[in-house]
């Protein structure tokens, strides 16, 4: 008796001769076939096949209005690229040219007419089982492929994680709440999004701009907790903290990681090109651009140890102030829209 996998696989039946269909449906059904359906116009092929989705096709040569061959280079190109769906070929034309250009064509076997049963039965039987082992391989290569996705976003997450927390080590040190990071990376997402960025390049920035000062993990307390100003030497080892975590975050293949990276080096570029490394205009990253403007405002609007914190009112002012000077105009523009709606809920 035959595996149910095979039993009830599904059989599609082409002959415009109504007695081959019925002999091969009486022989399939003695062997517990169930599935199986017979058609003698070849115009319907194409149309049941995308119906009933066939698992092998039992296809004449010689036929009115389309032949064997014009239904195989139909099917073709509605056959995804590497399945593996078996035709057998029906034909009382058994010469080496009709074979070569029947497999040139699509097919996979060939049964002689007339029909012996024992053959049928062995032929059809072979052609499935390769079906199933096909139709088995492919979904455990989708499950390995699954699990190595999954253990790719597994390992992603976990070096976010890692460093969301250097992060986070680093704002502790100036920042009580740790909830700059936060703040910036929300606010950072809705100017992105108001600037019509993508969806996908919204959730980057979103959740890479909170990287943005992880090198300050590298700056040491005396510069980075100094209430008064800064000479020039400390303000320039206080400057490294972009390098240091663009070299933090290097090296990565991940997106989020790559655009953190963008993100720590170049968010204290300015407009005018008077920035930390230099870069100008629409040489800095747009997400460089963004974080720049969420930062400076998160930081005018939160005290710390150097300094009070200002008015919400003054701090939007400040941040106009700097549009073309520190701040790209239409980041600013788009700011402003962000506040404004925040301000009117």
């Amino acid at each position: 008796m035959l595996d149910t996998s095979l039993t009830t696989a599904k059989i599609l039946i082409v002959d415009d001769q109504s007695s081959n269909v019925l002999l091969l449906e009486s022989i399939l059904q003695e062997e517990d076939y169930t599935a199986y359906r017979g058609i003698t116009d070849s115009r319907q092929v194409l149309p049941m096949f995308l119906e009933y989705q066939p698992d092998l096709i039992l296809l004449d040569l010689q036929m009115p209005y389309l032949d064997g061959f014009k239904v195989m280079n139909q099917l073709r190109a509605r056959i995804p690229q590497g399945a593996y769906l078996p035709i057998l070929v029906l034909t009382a034309d058994i010469t080496p040219e009709a074979k070569r250009k029947a497999l040139a064509e699509g097919a996979t076997d060939f049964l002689t007419k007339p029909f012996d049963q024992t053959e049928v039965v062995l032929r059809i039987g072979n052609l499935l089982r390769t079906r199933v082992l096909h139709l088995q391989l492919q979904n455990q290569n989708q499950l390995l492929e699954e699990k190595v996705r999954e253990r790719t976003i597994e390992l992603e997450e976990t070096q976010i994680e890692i460093l969301e927390r250097l992060a986070l080590a680093a704002e502790y040190r100036d920042d009580a709440t740790g909830e700059h990071t936060k703040r910036v990376g929300q606010m950072s997402a809705q100017i992105a999004q108001v600037l019509g960025l993508s969806n996908t390049e919204v959730e980057l920035i979103r959740r890479a701009s909170p990287l943005h000062d992880v090198g300050k993990i590298a700056i040491p307390d005396s510069v980075l907790l100094k209430p008064g100003k800064l000479t020039l030497e400390e303000f320039e080892l206080m400057k490294t903290h972009s390098t240091v975590g663009a070299k933090m975050l290097s090296g990565e293949q991940f997106p989020l990681l790559q655009r953190a990276e963008e993100i720590a080096l170049t968010h204290h570029e300015r407009w005018d090109g008077t920035g930390y490394i230099g870069l100008k205009g629409e040489a800095i990253p747009m997400a460089g651009r963004i974080v720049a403007v969420a930062d400076v405002f998160d930081a005018l609007t939160s005290a710390r140890p150097y300094k009070e914190a200002w008015p919400r009112v003054e701090a939007i002012k400040e941040v106009q102030c700097q549009s073309g000077r520190q701040f790209d105009p239409s980041v600013v523009e788009a700011f402003l829209k962000v506040v404004n709606n925040s301000h009117n809920q």
